[in-house]
């Protein structure tokens, strides 16, 4: 009961902050060309217009800490997603590693959405994260209504002394390269200047900062970040307001915490079901772990698919299903496997994950698919599901140390991969995170309808999930 009362009062506090954060802004979506659009604006409004963009593998959601109190602060804010990302339907495509490729397409993209929202007088602000910095620099040369620039954990070779003109740098406490980067370029304008400071040299002025605290992702929410990026707005447009910068990474955090920590208590509604088989050796837990981890990769880099249109997707799926593939024939060899399939958990656990997808969509990231996508979840879902069944049955009975292994086994064999090819399979070095953040929080309430209700039911749920989330969460990519 405790823990229920704990979990639905920080559920009901981290919803109180992240609702206040949008309190009086109006959110309006549409499109430009296929190009989905979001506008946040205080009715009336009358601001300056600015132009927001994502990183790689990101969505207009995961901009929302910047777009909601520049909004606050009377601005009329329009956040967009680059092709193939989020709710955009049209694939990247060209050379991602020439500038003539993908990337002139994505600024061309990027020009094409600034017309679209540009006032008929005044400037265009632009505030843009990782990957879109290079994007943002490169769209905005040789226009006369680009007005002030915010880039948030940039690179790119675009910045010189003299361009651009007005440019706050920001980069995470932890992004040591980047934090250095934005150093660089702030001596490009005073050669002493310390970090923290703003320089000016005739009318370029250039201002870099770090963001306590903070890596690439939790950037996006650091209060002392999104203060810089308002005040730096407000200095270059003669602007006073000042809004209340709340806590929306740790409200965040606190939501989708207290969904995880509510769960357990809904799962002791199912009937506890028998246990029907014992857990592995631990000999059988060394072969179960060494073998798929040594034999997946070369195999699947061998077949090397390439018919998916999201970058390393058909790979991935393929190295899923062999993976799991393997520890299942020794589980059934080693009769391990409880086969017993509970449907109350297995709806139990879909739906909570359901609720969970829906906290995330809102405040977080993109969570749901575009119709395009429904197939790529489909296709991934034949690999997700037999490594998730494995997953579920490795893990159901076992303690902490067992499960980190199990864990720990699977994304040593991706780096194996990637090391097989290197070059084709870079990209699934980006995979670990959502891997780890996956274990984290859809393996931990897998674990509870595991220990109620066996494995199928979690193994089942899981791999659905594992599916959906790899399928929404990477770029779609047409070579």
């Amino acid at each position: 009961m405790l823990r229920a009362i704990v979990a639905s009062v920080l559920i009901a506090l981290s919803l109180a902050v992240l609702e206040y954060a949008r309190w009086g802004v109006q959110i309006r979506s549409f499109q430009v060309g296929q190009t989905p659009v979001t506008e946040y604006a205080r009715r009336g409004a009358d601001g300056p217009v600015v132009v927001v963009a994502h990183g790689f593998a990101g969505s207009q959601q995961m901009m929302q800490g910047y777009a909601l109190p520049l909004a606050q602060a009377g601005y009329r804010v329009f956040v967009f997603e680059f092709l193939g990302h989020g709710r955009n339907p049209v694939p990247m495509s060209g050379d991602v590693t020439s500038v003539d490729g993908t990337t002139r397409l994505l600024v061309d993209q990027t020009r094409t959405v600034i017309d679209a929202v540009s006032p008929i007088t005044g400037q265009v602000a632009l505030l843009g994260h990782s990957m879109a910095t290079d994007i943002l620099l490169r769209a905005a040369k040789e226009r006369s209504d680009i007005g002030p620039m915010v880039l948030i954990s940039a690179f790119s070779n675009e910045i010189t002394a003299r361009y651009p003109a007005n440019l706050l740098l920001v980069a995470g406490a932890w992004e040591p390269g980047l934090r250095a980067f934005g150093l660089g370029a702030l001596r490009m304008v005073a050669a002493h200047a310390p970090e923290g400071s703003t320089a000016q040299s005739g009318d370029v002025i250039r201002r870099a900062v770090a963001a306590p605290f903070s890596e690439h992702v939790s950037v996006l929410h650091s209060r002392r970040a999104r203060a810089e990026a308002v005040s730096w707005l407000n200095l270059a447009y003669g602007r006073s307001a000042a809004p209340a910068i709340v806590p929306t990474g740790w409200a965040i955090l606190g939501l989708l915490a207290g969904l995880v920590l509510l769960f357990r208590p809904i799962v002791a509604l199912l009937a506890l079901q028998s246990r029907a088989v014992l857990a592995p050796s631990g000999g059988q837990m060394a072969a179960l772990l060494i073998l798929p981890a040594l034999i997946a990769p070369p195999i699947a880099v061998w077949i090397d698919p390439h018919f998916l249109p999201v970058l390393v997707a058909d790979y991935l799926g393929l190295h899923l299903f062999l993976y799991g593939l393997l520890q299942l024939a020794m589980l059934a060899l080693w009769r391990r496997l409880d086969l017993r399939l509970n449907w109350a958990g297995l709806a139990l656990l879909l739906g909570w994950c359901a609720v969970f997808g829906l906290g995330l969509d809102r405040y977080a990231a993109n969570f749901w698919p575009t119709t395009g996508r429904l197939w790529i979840i489909a296709v991934l879902s034949l690999g997700a599901v037999p490594y998730m069944l494995a997953d579920c049955a490795l893990t159901a009975q076992s303690g902490l140390a067992r499960r980190f292994a199990v864990r720990a086994g699977f994304l040593a064999s991706l780096g194996l991969a990637v090391a097989l090819d290197f070059k084709g399979l870079f990209f699934l070095l980006l995979i670990a995170p959502v891997m780890v953040l996956f274990y984290l929080v859809f393996g931990s309430m897998g674990r509870e309808v595991s220990h109620r209700s066996g494995p199928m039911a979690a193994g089942l749920a899981l791999g659905v999930v594992l599916a959906w989330a790899l399928g929404v969460s990477f770029p779609l990519f047409q070579s």
